[in-house]
């Protein structure tokens, strides 16, 4: 009862200083002109201010579309949605469309982007681990737009291993989320949990509409994870790679509007939504799916941990312990950035330096003898950066002589910082591969 009468009394507040011009908006009228904004708000206390939320994007100029799940129209009315964003709202997944359509269907495929606010634990849960069962998490599923949550709730049930863990996967996959703020929750307890203000959730949409739009048009493909090497049926010669700095450049890359394609080795991750995956083994594999595809793409990134050598004879049936030695004969895999610097043409070529001394000397050996135009080197000896973790330190080291350091973040930003430079380059050389 005291949440129902508080979020009345908030939205009613909300409203009224709305029209009388007390809330103001800031940015460009039409900053969001043409673009459509798909709203999904869910049962948490602060969907009254999602209202604001729905405004200033009308506001901007934005086709706002407002999904509301049935819990959500408990606290706010679908017609106060309606009457602000000036389109139908969405309530029921069965209700008669106002025009021919399936609905779900048609808005995930004309949104630029879907923000969920308030995003719930109930509403994360759903959605990580694949439940569709009404219309917001069935347009989530079948967008390809990127998707931003903005969780809102209590702070122990945000602190929730659970939800927490959900939050994890769901961001692995390339899903966006703008952290709760702290203050004093609508429960009378204080901690994180808290919606941020309006403002906020505005600034972050414009920012990924508007801002990070910079790889339209452009065809990424991206080696990534370890190779493994049979030796005999069941043993192979692989490494400590874990495709996570590989999927993090692909899931950022595929968020600033790119088309892109990943080369996997072996992994134990999810892939990143929107991203076309085409798995292999050995390096062997990998080498003639590169070649196989490069012609088609701007710009070539190679993250994986390719194997250096694999058994020059791989045996048939399992070797069996006999003497207190063993020789295994190795021969060289081909080197696939190398061999891409040879054809590259005007194509951009990233290649990754991971070593565990003398990082600067030993990267710009490779940039050279690959025909890079860029390399990244980390040290995979330094806490933090090394093979599995969700961090990283690197270097991006440029054919020019420019090295750009990066201290230790999250292998998503990094995958940003990667691509930041990638564009510059692209700027400075342009691509022009047809």
């Amino acid at each position: 009862m005291y949440r129902k009468l508080e979020a009345d009394y908030n939205f009613i507040l909300y409203v009224v200083q709305i029209s009388l011009g007390m809330i103001k908006f800031s940015g460009e009228v039409f900053m969001l002109k043409g673009k459509t904004v798909v709203v999904g708000v869910s049962g948490g206390i602060a969907a009254y201010k999602v209202v604001e939320v729905v405004s200033r994007l009308h506001k901007l100029h934005a086709d706002v579309n407002v999904i509301m799940t049935e819990n959500a129209a408990k606290f706010v009315t679908p017609l106060t949605f309606r009457s602000i964003s000036h389109n139908p709202v969405i309530t029921d997944m069965f209700s008669e469309p106002a025009k021919w359509d399936i609905q779900h269907v048609s808005l995930a495929m004309k949104a630029d982007i879907i923000v969920v606010a308030p995003a719930t634990a109930n509403i994360i849960g759903k959605v990580a681990n694949g439940i569709a069962d009404d219309m917001l998490t069935t347009t989530i599923m079948a967008t390809k737009a990127p998707v931003v949550f903005v969780p809102a709730m209590n702070t122990n049930m945000y602190e929730n291993p659970i939800v927490q863990e959900n939050i994890k996967k769901l961001s692995e996959r390339g899903y966006i989320f703008l952290e709760p703020e702290t203050g004093l929750m609508a429960c009378g307890t204080e901690g994180k949990g808290r919606l941020p203000e309006p403002q906020a959730i505005v600034e972050k949409i414009c920012k990924l509409l508007c801002e990070k739009d910079d790889f339209r048009d452009l065809k990424v493909l991206i080696t990534a994870g370890p190779t493994q090497e049979p030796i005999d049926p069941v043993r192979y010669i692989t490494n400590r790679s874990s495709g996570k700095m590989g999927y993090a450049i692909a899931a950022q890359a595929q968020k600033r509007g790119a088309k892109v394609k990943i080369v996997s080795g072996p992994v134990n991750i999810s892939p990143p939504y929107g991203v076309e995956v085409v798995y292999v083994k050995t390096a062997d594999e990998m080498y003639n799916e590169v070649m196989k595809s490069y012609a088609d793409f701007d710009i070539l990134i190679m993250v994986a941990a390719v194997a250096d050598y694999k058994c020059a004879q791989i045996a048939e049936k399992k070797i069996k312990k006999k003497d207190e030695k063993l020789t295994i004969e190795l021969v060289k895999n081909p080197d696939i950035a190398k061999e891409l610097g040879k054809v590259k043409g005007n194509r951009i070529l990233v290649g990754f330096s991971a070593e565990t001394d003398k990082l600067v000397n030993n990267a710009c050996e490779k940039l050279a003898s690959k025909n890079l135009d860029m390399i990244i080197a980390n040290d995979v000896t330094q806490e933090g950066a090394g093979f599995g973790t969700d961090t990283n330190i690197i270097k991006i080291i440029k054919k020019d002589g420019e090295i750009v350091d990066f201290p230790l973040m999250s292998k998503l930003e990094a995958g940003d910082r990667i691509l930041d430079e990638v564009i510059k380059l692209i700027g400075k050389n342009g691509v022009d591969n047809k």
